[in-house]
């Protein structure tokens, strides 16, 4: 056999894991000798296990810090470099290519013909140009509409593996109790309750082969529930991609949202009513210079909560998506705006009162604004977080997350929950883009 390309997988605990076991994980003329870890804490220092890895990898592949990719490179003699995560500027990617190149590796991105599997039922994707754009409420719009449209709709939601993976390899929630059984972080309950809440079944995990196996049996329909702005692991049949006016020109310069609008069919512009008119034209403009051909729907982000009076005249604390507002880059969220829409007297910057990963949180994303972020990758990360509201002077806990944070730790002040779902405002709507699809009338059939 010829000498074996020796490969390392940048990742972050999801995009890389599926990268190898759709692509490398059973071919001898690669040997992946290390995945890299960045953007989520403590995933790092673990190993992808034998049972996930294969018959080439008796020993699991060691998860190493990406800080530490030059010596990797260097010591593990390195002929390849993968880059497998989301979220990062063109010119952060470039950089890592660099990198990679000046330590004597080649430097590859995988696409859509090496990473997406088919399924055998229809699949409609929800992704976005970038993270906290408003995939989770577009996601929850989509599935009522196929629920009445089509029959039985399952999730599948991009991988967020956070803890023993050679349990996660198959996940199945469909209660509150799934939850408490999988021992699920904060992270992973913001992307699953809410679907619970309105009788969705969700499929997450490790090994997004089984998972479609296992989703296939219980399925009219497959809804790809994006994370970050990745791409769908799944080839759909229709494409649905969110776009953030409020971050106007992300769309181009962020991997890989755009190549998820290049193959969009449908362009969620969400958010228009918190958007200016210079921001809204050049998204639209953009829109239509990539994706000539994909139908827009014009959204509204509405905000709710449930005792507006504990907000006005008050002294209130923005527990905002952890995501949104570190590596998705937005200052603030649906916190912060409620404060502002609802006359709270002040909002209540967390900053000094920070403890331990907290802390270090706004050391790495120095452009928070006075929000917390409710980073709740582990049991000790919820507890920092539960101790830095402590330790604030506030009137009001203002929870934006898409979780109710009260479910995971008791925080003894008066608290309000922020809602949000979208408005659509433009014809044709969501509804009506799916109602024409030809799923429509073969499942009717069956």
């Amino acid at each position: 056999m010829t000498e074996r390309v020796r490969t390392v997988i940048l990742g972050a605990a999801g995009r890389d894991f599926h990268n190898f076991n759709v692509y490398f994980r059973d071919r001898p003329e690669y040997e992946v000798v290390a995945f890299t870890a960045t953007q989520i804490p403590g995933i790092e220092g673990r190993t992808y296990p034998p049972s996930l890895s294969g018959s080439l990898y008796p020993s699991g592949i060691p998860i190493l810090p990406e800080t530490n990719l030059p010596e990797i490179i260097k010591e593990r003699n390195v002929d390849l470099v993968i880059l497998a995560y989301s979220d990062i500027s063109h010119e952060e990617v470039m950089h890592k290519a660099s990198l990679a190149l000046a330590c004597g590796a080649d430097f590859r991105l995988m696409g859509p013909k090496t990473t997406m599997l088919k399924s055998k039922l229809p699949v409609v994707a929800v992704c976005a140009v970038r993270t906290g754009a408003g995939k989770s409420p577009v996601s929850r719009s989509v599935s009522r509409s196929l629920k009445q449209l089509v029959g039985r709709v399952v999730v599948i939601r991009h991988p967020m593996p956070y803890g023993d993976l050679s349990k996660q390899v198959c996940e199945r929630f469909a209660s509150y109790d799934d939850l408490n059984r999988y021992e699920c972080t904060i992270e992973e309950r913001e992307e699953y309750e809410p679907h619970i809440d309105i009788g969705n079944v969700v499929y997450a995990g490790v090994d997004y082969e089984k998972i479609l196996l296992q989703a296939e049996k219980e399925a009219d329909v497959i809804l790809w529930d994006g994370g970050n702005n990745d791409m769908s692991f799944y080839k759909p049949d229709l494409q649905i991609v969110v776009v953030d006016p409020l971050r106007a020109g992300h769309e181009l310069s962020y991997y890989p949202g755009e190549t998820n609008l290049r193959m969009a069919d449908v362009a969620v512009i969400n958010k228009v009513d918190s958007a200016s008119p210079e921001q809204l034209e050049t998204v639209r403009r953009n829109v239509k210079t990539v994706s000539p051909e994909a139908k827009i729907v014009e959204a509204a982000s509405e905000i709710s909560v449930e005792d507006e009076k504990l907000i006005r005249g008050k002294r209130v604390v923005a527990v905002e998506d952890g995501p949104t507002v570190t590596h998705g880059g937005m200052k603030d969220g649906a916190a912060a705006v409620a404060a502002r829409r609802f006359g709270a007297k002040e909002l209540v910057d967390p900053k000094p009162y920070a403890v331990g990963s907290i802390k270090t949180t706004y050391e790495k994303y120095p452009h928070l604004g006075k929000v917390l972020p409710a980073m709740g990758y582990g049991e000790k990360q919820i507890r920092e977080l539960k101790e830095t509201i402590l330790r604030i002077d506030f009137d009001t806990l203002l929870i934006g997350t898409p979780i109710d944070l009260r479910k995971v730790m008791q925080i003894p002040r008066p608290s309000v929950r922020v809602r949000y779902e979208i408005r659509e405002l433009t014809k044709p709507t969501l509804a009506d883009i799916l109602g024409t699809l030809p799923i429509r009338v073969a499942q009717k059939s069956r």
